[in-house]
């Protein structure tokens, strides 16, 4: 499923002047606040399975050239579904940008409806590239990592607390981890289950488990929430990861280069896996003394290994091969 309609019909529509219009729609829990750009059209539409249902007649008629939400946290998720599946030219987008564009044009002030205006203006002006939605399974696996995740939050948060709280409510902490774990054993399997009914799944898993310091956890990750991997090429998923370095350039001063923004939770898989890569990963281990032996600090010399790790990853991914101690001449 794809996050747009045929960019061919779009050339048509510019070639023969037919008006490009973009929309921009604010998301909330209950409603979906609409707003066209040029014409500065403002409606309002239910966010429930009825109000998206006319939602989708709306825009028909519209014919839009690009439609652009915010990413709120899956409240966005049904929309975006329905006018995908519309064949709809829908993208969602990261909040910072919108509001980073909303302050560049002098717009402070924040509603509903000013919020889904800027969206709007913001698709003319940057026209944001359309890319594939990820699949219901993938959404799924996704929610099981995240709740993964947050499980082992509470988890740790409760045995902090426990090592220091009062002998009267000692029990009830002590009861409510064990429930925690036995939750956390029951959706470790849950993500199991899930990656073996697919058999692309199973392989690309068995595939990035051949990989010296790449486990369970870390697999998971990548196949949930890193669904590009095997798509794009090494610089695209390293910012997508944000561990590409941006520069800090000014006239004639050279500003520290500095990692910034990306997919925090990939980040932090990806950074554990080369702490034991830097070890026990011949060639991520070879890369990272030679790193060391030209100076680089610690931070300089992992960050460049999560990046070689996460190129040597993505290539095996995308040539469904396993592991060997030859990629050093390969990538």
């Amino acid at each position: 499923m794809l996050e747009g309609t045929d960019i061919s019909k779009l050339k048509e529509d510019k070639v023969l002047g037919i008006k490009e219009v973009f929309i921009g729609i604010d998301v909330s829990k209950a409603r979906l606040d609409l707003a066209t750009y040029p014409s500065s059209k403002a409606e309002s539409f239910a966010n429930d399975k009825s109000g998206i249902k006319v939602l989708i007649k709306r825009l028909a008629k519209l014919r839009p050239t690009l439609i652009v939400l915010e990413a709120t946290g899956g409240l966005e998720r049904q929309a975006t579904y329905a006018m995908s599946g519309a064949e709809l030219p829908v993208r969602v987008v990261n909040p910072r940008q919108v509001r980073d564009f909303a302050k560049a044009t002098g717009q402070l002030a924040k509603t509903d409806r000013i919020d889904a205006e800027i969206l709007a203006q913001f698709a003319q002006a940057m026209r944001p590239a359309l890319r594939p939605l990820p699949d219901a399974i993938t959404m799924a696996l996704r929610a099981m990592t995240a709740r993964r995740r947050q499980l082992i939050e509470m988890i740790v948060a409760e045995k902090n607390r426990l090592a220091r709280a009062d002998k009267t409510v000692s029990k009830s902490m002590t009861d409510h981890i064990d429930w925690l774990e036995q939750e956390l054993d029951c959706i470790n399997k849950e993500l199991d289950h899930a990656i073996g009914q697919s058999p692309i799944w199973l392989e690309d898993q068995q595939i990035l488990l051949s990989t010296p310091s790449i486990g369970t956890v870390t697999s998971r990750s990548l196949l949930a929430e890193l669904p590009e991997l095997g798509k794009l090429n090494g610089k695209q998923l390293s910012s997508l990861v944000g561990i590409a370095p941006f520069n800090r350039d000014s006239g004639t001063l050279k500003g520290r280069r500095a990692i910034w923004g990306g997919r925090a939770s990939v980040r932090s898989a990806l950074y554990m896996a080369t702490l034991v890569a830097i070890r026990r990963n011949s060639v991520i281990r070879d890369f990272y003394q030679r790193l060391k032996a030209n100076g680089k600090v610690f931070k300089v010399a992992m960050v460049a290994c999560m990046r070689k790790l996460l190129t040597i990853l993505n290539s095996m991914i995308k040539h469904k091969t396993r592991w060997s101690d030859t990629f050093p001449q390969t990538t």
